[in-house]
């Protein structure tokens, strides 16, 4: 992987990436405009995800925002990985629901994200 996380101490850690890593800038977007913190503070909050009841209304929508949009990125990147590893590795629904979803029924979920993944790479 060309992005690397480096743990720093217990609390802290160094993200590095280069240009190349990012040709369409979407992690030094997510970096700069706040999404990538934002989505991380719901991460580590099981229960708020991030909300903090002291903040305005407009605060607390702009840090809903954020992070709705870095899952729609991150949703977005997993369905092309789906095409990837249907396409390429030739696996089975059955395989990659049981790896991505836990239940190898969840076959029909794999397709629609594998037709989701197909319609980014073509262009759509």
């Amino acid at each position: 992987m060309a992005v690397t996380v480096t743990p720093q101490t217990e609390l802290r850690i160094e993200v590095a990436w280069t240009r190349l890593d990012d040709r369409h800038g979407h992690l030094a977007r997510a970096v700069t405009s706040g999404r990538l913190a934002h989505g991380l503070q719901a991460l580590a909050d099981d229960y708020g995800a991030g909300y903090t009841p002291q903040a305005s209304a407009e605060d607390a929508l702009a840090a809903a925002r954020a992070t709705t949009q870095l899952a729609r990125l991150l949703e977005s990147r997993a369905a092309v990985q789906v095409v990837h590893l249907r396409d390429d590795h030739k696996l089975s629904w059955r395989t990659i629901a049981e790896h991505l979803h836990g239940d190898p029924e969840k076959h029909s979920t794999v397709r629609r994200q594998y037709d989701t993944g197909r319609r980014h790479i073509e262009g759509g």
